[in-house]
């Protein structure tokens, strides 16, 4: 692992798997109110295991909710957050707020998103998406959904929260209208339901992007039916692990993923309730399932061949990885 560190350290990495809610820098939180949120909380320790999702989603609103308030406080989590990444070397990063706090804050959507952009440093590229619940499609926030089309810096749209929630009937038609706007669109899938939620979001949802999906190797159909469409499943081992997904880490299937053909990029999800970095990510790949340099530089790869950047970019990026692979 030592040998690896410098290796991984070294890689230009993308982020593609990252929610600004459950990314706020937890060390602005007990500077702000070092008595209500004191260092190393408990569920903040590596050994720490959420019980439930709901169990996971309540601490982090608790803790999230309070700071978010204005599009100043985005702007200013988001500073600290992407110095996070520049220090690591990740220069691109697809992160999402969460849409319903537009109404809970009454802070218009583009106002976020201008306060999220201009936070990126010089030299990390981010895109901005908006993620909501399976159930908002149908509720009071339907009138905003249906002008995310015209949201200016706005990259795409995830369905994200509690997974075994129904996708609405009319979800599809919205994807779809987005997609065609030029919008990306991502599904939560494959995480705490099983390969089938994996299969609606790609036959039904249309979707090519899947947060997690790691579930989908319970059903081999389901796995090369995401290799044969192209679909890259946004992994988040750590996670994984820490809502009890998979057992631990030796058993997470992304290797078996991989090589059955589904791209599989790696990123943190929600490091205010898992103190995990990118690096972190790259390190616990290589030292609990001892993840090779190859193994490594592919997985970086997979994150520049669907990152939203130039094609000659892109080429830059692969290239140098590829020449880190190389020892040259």
């Amino acid at each position: 692992m030592s040998d690896l560190a410098p290796f991984i350290q070294s890689l230009p990495k993308t982020e593609t798997h990252l929610h600004v809610e459950g990314a706020l820098p937890y060390e602005l939180l007990t500077a702000w109110r070092p008595e209500v949120y004191p260092a190393n909380p408990p569920f903040r320790r590596a050994d720490y295991r959420y019980p439930t999702f709901p169990a996971f989603e309540a601490t982090l609103l608790d803790n999230a909710l309070p700071w978010f308030d204005s599009s100043e406080r985005y702007h200013e989590a988001a500073k600290v957050m992407f110095a996070k990444h520049v220090a690591q070397n990740v220069r691109y990063v697809e992160t999402s707020f969460h849409l319903p706090v537009t109404k809970f804050i009454g802070v218009p959507g583009p106002e976020i998103i201008a306060a999220l952009r201009s936070a990126a440093p010089k030299g990390l590229e981010v895109r901005i998406f908006t993620g909501m619940l399976r159930s908002d499609i149908v509720g009071d926030l339907r009138p905003t959904i249906d002008q995310l089309h015209t949201w200016d810096g706005l990259s795409g749209v995830d369905l994200h929260g509690f997974e075994q929630m129904p996708t609405e009937p009319g979800t599809a038609k919205v994807w779809a209208r987005l997609r065609a706007a030029g919008k990306v669109t991502k599904c939560h899938a494959g995480e705490f339901d099983g390969p089938e939620r994996v299969r609606e979001a790609i036959e039904e949802l249309g979707v090519t992007r899947i947060q997690h999906g790691v579930r989908a190797i319970e059903n081999p159909l389901v796995v090369r039916l995401a290799a044969e469409r192209g679909v890259t499943f946004d992994v988040c081992p750590i996670s994984n692990v820490r809502l009890k997904v998979v057992p631990e880490l030796k058993a997470h299937p992304i290797r078996r993923l991989m090589q059955a053909g589904v791209r599989c990029t790696v990123s943190t999800d929600d490091p205010l309730c898992f103190a995990n970095t990118v690096n972190d990510e790259y390190e616990a790949l290589a030292a609990e399932l001892n993840f090779t340099r190859d193994e490594l530089a592919q997985v970086a790869s997979n994150g520049w061949a669907v990152a939203d950047v130039p094609s000659g970019t892109r080429q830059a990026m692969l290239a140098e990885i590829e020449r880190l692979r190389r020892g040259a």
